[in-house]
């Protein structure tokens, strides 16, 4: 059993205990950037949670939706159909004022007045902060590793990751075809604004002659002096793919080559892809683990495990402290950098 004590906006005291099959009503939210994945998991923690024999509500638009009381109760038919669809049936949306004790304490008293007694976040780094805040505050939180870009410290991968990547892959699949008929270099930008990984994955699954993420330092002239030399080696094509956070961006080193007339062998052109990475149908990965990341989640509150993280560790799920979470930087595997590098020769 945990006891939780937490004080209103309104001034009030409010006490309650959890735990052992207590909680009676649940909320869940998708707070920051959508991933191919949300959905399932919003769909595993009502059902889920309506087998424990709680009421479940739906938050809409993230944290805004828990300051101005946007809550909404959910059905297992409410979730039905929606396993394979991308985004978030709760919608998502910034909220700033989530960030001052004020708005926190806001959210506190809506959650009061609707009876809600924890609350599931889905979302990433920025998502778990505010999980961490509104705990820290005495409230049951707990949290679901769910960004494309795979920099969530504890969770090996994150909710979202395995489809961005195929569907990235994919688009440097095609583009390689064209490249190697008009012998070309395509710089291909990807997402990523303070972590490589999803742009280091695509590189090497997709044979890039150079990967260009934040966590690494480069300049244009070895960028140019290794796709010549991959002209002169004899390949059709160059690839290089870059991280949207990289140093010097996609459009930057198309701006940097055109500008100092760099002779590169291939003719080069860039794309961006941009949103699209986010927007894909989920692949059965993402679904099972948004699945079991979800009944994770309400198995924690249930047994009134609160102010933790569920993620995948070692194959497993896993809870780790939020605490934790929000206090470590999650780094890319130094090794794989090193190896993109030997494979591109």
């Amino acid at each position: 059993m945990v006891e939780i004590r937490y004080t209103r906006l309104d001034g009030f005291e409010v006490f309650a205990s959890y735990g052992d099959g207590y909680m009676k009503r649940v909320a869940v939210l998708t707070s920051g950037g959508d991933a191919p994945g949300m959905n399932a998991a919003i769909r595993s923690v009502v059902r889920t949670g309506l087998a424990y024999g709680w009421e479940v509500y739906g938050v809409e638009h993230g944290y805004r939706g828990c300051m101005s009381g946007q809550f909404r109760p959910m059905t297992a038919r409410d979730v039905g159909g929606i396993i394979q669809l991308g985004g978030t049936i709760l919608g998502s949306a910034r909220a700033p004022a989530f960030e001052t004790e004020e708005g926190r304490r806001e959210a506190l008293r809506e959650f009061a007045q609707a009876g809600i007694e924890a609350l599931i976040v889905i979302g990433g780094n920025g998502s778990q902060q505010g999980s961490q805040a509104l705990s820290e505050m005495g409230f049951p939180v707990v949290g679901i590793a769910s960004t494309i870009d795979n920099d969530l410290y504890g969770s090996e991968i994150t909710l979202g990751v395995d489809t961005a990547l195929n569907i990235a892959l994919e688009a440097v699949d095609r583009l390689k075809v064209t490249a190697s008929s008009h012998q070309r270099a395509f710089l291909v930008e990807v997402m990523g604004r303070d972590s490589g990984y999803l742009a280091l994955m695509t590189g090497i699954a997709g044979g890039a002659e150079a990967i260009l993420i934040p966590e690494v330092d480069f300049e244009p002239a070895e960028i140019a002096q290794e796709l010549r030399e991959a002209y002169q080696r004899g390949k059709a094509h160059g690839l290089v793919v870059v991280a949207e956070g990289a140093k010097y961006n996609a459009q930057a080193m198309v701006d940097y080559f055109r500008e100092n007339h760099e002779d590169l062998g291939f003719g080069l052109r860039a794309t961006i892809l941009g949103h699209v990475q986010r927007g894909g149908m989920p692949g059965a990965f993402d679904r099972n683990l948004a699945t079991r990341f979800g009944a994770k989640a309400t198995e924690a509150i249930h047994k009134g495990d609160f102010g933790v993280l569920v993620g995948l560790t070692k194959g497993a799920i896993t809870t780790t402290p939020l605490s934790e979470v929000t206090s470590n930087v999650k780094q890319l595997d130094a090794g794989l950098i090193e190896l993109a590098k030997t494979l591109a020769m």
